[in-house]
């Protein structure tokens, strides 16, 4: 059974993470912990000229705030918000935290997913723990 479970949060999937975290509590050893994160995407050097407020510290607030309460005050749920590309930083994360296990979200694949590849492909691949990939 893992002792830390490591559920990504998209900011358009936020309505699927209950089903994951109701998911990651089944599997989950007694005293573990949950860690919901969310990947915010940098701002391109060619748009932040154009920034003048550095909008992931808001952002990130705000997220953060999500993150809380879709974790409803839980003991067993840790919340975390980083910036980067997704499909690294979800493995860098779980790698930091010692993560035992992944669940990501991933929708029915299309051709154009084959050959770019989605978050959930990048993260199984580079993963140094356990995936579970759970279908929306």
């Amino acid at each position: 059974m893992p002792k830390s479970i490591l559920i990504p949060v998209s900011l358009d999937h936020e309505p699927l993470v209950p089903a994951k975290i109701a998911m990651a509590r089944q599997l989950l050893e007694p005293g573990g912990v949950i860690t919901l994160l969310t990947v915010l995407e940098a701002i391109p050097g060619y748009a932040a000229e154009f920034v003048t407020v550095k909008s992931e510290n808001h952002l990130t607030a705000k997220v953060t705030a999500g993150l809380e309460q879709l974790a409803d005050g839980a003991p067993d749920i840790t919340c975390r918000v980083t910036t980067g590309r997704a499909g690294v930083r979800i493995v860098e994360v779980a790698s930091e935290i010692g993560a035992d296990l992944i669940i990501v979200g991933a929708h029915h694949p299309k051709a154009v997913d084959y050959f770019m590849g989605s978050t959930a492909a990048r993260v199984a691949r580079r993963a140094g723990c356990s995936v579970l990939i759970q279908r929306v």
